[in-house]
């Protein structure tokens, strides 16, 4: 299977909202939206809604970290830094999500999601592997 096939993310355009499919072998060449043409970043945690989650998580060929995370918590507030170095060290290795759980409460208990600060490795769609509380970067890539 040649490397490209292997490395491709489904991303909503921040700006337009229009679904993106990335060729992660050409991160560095810096992809744009198909639509709007404007820049997908993806050195750091991609926001993603119940809209465009489970497109995202399928569509995706590399390993997703997800941070199911709300404003209210302390513990995912001292995770984010962590969550974005892991993002910018990993981008095209490995896409990141952020998920807010009180907007999206369907998806936060189809995983359930009970506890603080929780993250969920997805790869092919299927969970790998959870971790619940603060995590330093190790921990993150041991998922």
């Amino acid at each position: 299977m040649p490397e490209t096939a292997e490395r491709r993310a489904v991303v909503r355009c921040v700006f337009c909202q229009t679904p993106n499919r990335v060729d992660l072998s050409k991160l560095a060449l810096g992809p744009k939206c198909a639509s709007c043409k404007r820049p997908i970043l993806l050195d750091r945690p991609v926001k993603v809604t119940g809209a465009d989650f489970d497109q995202t998580l399928q569509g995706t060929t590399v390993p997703v970290l997800v941070d199911f995370h709300a404003d209210w918590c302390g513990p995912c507030h001292m995770m984010a830094p962590i969550v974005d170095d892991f993002a910018q060290r990993h981008a095209g290795a490995a896409l990141v999500l952020k998920l807010d759980t009180d907007a999206n409460q369907a998806i936060a208990g189809r995983y359930g999601i009970r506890g603080i600060a929780p993250v969920i490795v997805f790869e092919h769609g299927r969970e790998r592997g959870r971790h619940v509380g603060v995590a330093d970067l190790a921990k993150l890539e041991s998922l």
